[in-house]
């Protein structure tokens, strides 16, 4: 079935638009019936008023279709019109049973929640309420039943970003609110968690920005606590004031997956005037899950970079999270394990041989430099 998109107001303007080119047309061909089809004879001769009636009836012809061209458009701009009335009757006619019908579910929606609301605090369906802006103030949380939990609202001068709110059952939880400015960045805040049954922890809050000192602290993800979820994002550490003295701020840790998902991502470190700031860790996965990736670490304009956050740690069934910069290993047996150390090169030892239970089960493991410069090389071999 096609669809149609129309806007009643468009389509009555168009039509007066097009009635005002059809009055236009009618005036001119008005005013150049009268010289066009009486024409005046040069002459007595034969030739002068054979030619003087060829003319006229051309203009005659002329003005007849011309006549029924303006019919046409008086019908097309007539059709036009009565389009326009009739989207806009559909419109007001279907507004009606809508607007009945939604305020028949809020009324449901206010008694059925309004035992727990009262109680407890929350409603039994529906979304928490948002922290407002450059309050810090923390979300609300969801419906004991159904709904995701609110966002934190923004932290303003020297605050902290609000926490989201938890989700219930089912539902998501809220995003923490960005950390606000201040001489040193306030701390964003974290992630709501999850619903116990389906839902994923909301992401951190960036932490905020510092104008002359370290940038704000990102938030931690929010767990997803439940069977089916995945763990929230850290949040982004903040900028470092300017000058060469504020480091970038370290970013929040990556949530804890549920039985059945995957760990969230660590944030990205802040960008620092002087040092970086420290990646953020990934969330561990639980049951059958990968761990989340670690977060890079922040760049430093005058000092060092931040550290790259660690992997999280894989679930019964699933792999440990990578990192950036990762090096990734896969155990085989009989072959040498790879080992890593932070800040130099790394070859493969002989004696370190990958176990009889990895030769069964080939299982990739990601370890990450914790540095924020590594090399590694592999020897062949023995």
């Amino acid at each position: 079935m096609s669809l149609l998109i129309t806007s009643p107001a468009t389509v009555a303007a168009a039509a007066t638009h097009l009635a005002g080119i059809g009055s236009a047309l009618s005036t001119a061909n008005a005013a150049a019936a009268a010289p066009t089809t009486a024409l005046s004879v040069a002459g007595a001769d034969e030739v002068s008023v054979l030619i003087a009636a060829l003319f006229e009836a051309y203009a005659q012809e002329y003005q007849a279709l011309s006549a029924q061209a303006l019919a046409f458009h008086d019908q097309f701009v007539q059709a036009l019109n009565m389009g326009a009335v009739c989207y806009a009757a559909a419109e007001t006619a279907n507004a009606t049973p809508l607007q009945a019908l939604q305020t028949v579910q809020q009324n449901v929606l206010t008694v059925v929640n309004a035992p727990t609301q009262a109680l407890l605090g929350r409603p039994i369906i529906g979304n928490g309420a948002n922290g407002l802006p450059n309050t810090g103030q923390d979300g609300g949380p969801g419906g004991l039943l159904f709904g995701n939990g609110g966002n934190g609202g923004s932290g303003g001068v020297d605050q902290a970003g609000g926490n989201g709110g938890a989700a219930g059952l089912i539902g998501n939880g809220g995003s923490g609110g960005v950390g606000g400015p201040g001489i040193a960045g306030s701390a964003g805040g974290a992630g709501g968690a999850g619903g116990l049954l389906f839902g994923n922890g909301g992401p951190g809050g960036a932490g905020g920005i510092g104008t002359t000192g370290d940038g704000g602290p990102g938030g931690a993800g929010g767990n997803a606590i439940g069977l089916f979820g995945s763990g929230g994002t850290g949040g982004m550490g903040g900028v470092g004031g300017m000058g060469g003295v504020g480091n970038g701020g370290n970013a929040g840790n990556g949530g804890t997956a549920g039985l059945f998902g995957h760990g969230g991502a660590g944030g990205a470190g802040g960008i620092g005037s002087a040092d970086g700031g420290l990646g953020g860790g990934g969330g561990n996965g639980r049951f059958m899950g990968n761990g989340g990736v670690g977060g890079a670490g922040g760049y430093g304009a005058s000092g060092d970079g931040g550290n790259a956050g660690n992997g999280g740690l894989g679930g019964v069934f699933g792999d440990g999270g990578p990192v950036v910069p990762a090096v990734w290993v896969t155990l085989t047996a009989g072959l040498p394990v790879l080992a890593v150390t932070p800040g130099s090169s790394a070859t493969a030892e002989p004696a370190a041989m990958a176990s009889s239970a990895a030769a069964q089960s080939p299982r990739r493991v990601g370890w990450a430099a914790t540095g924020a410069w590594c090399s590694a090389t592999a020897a062949p071999a023995v």
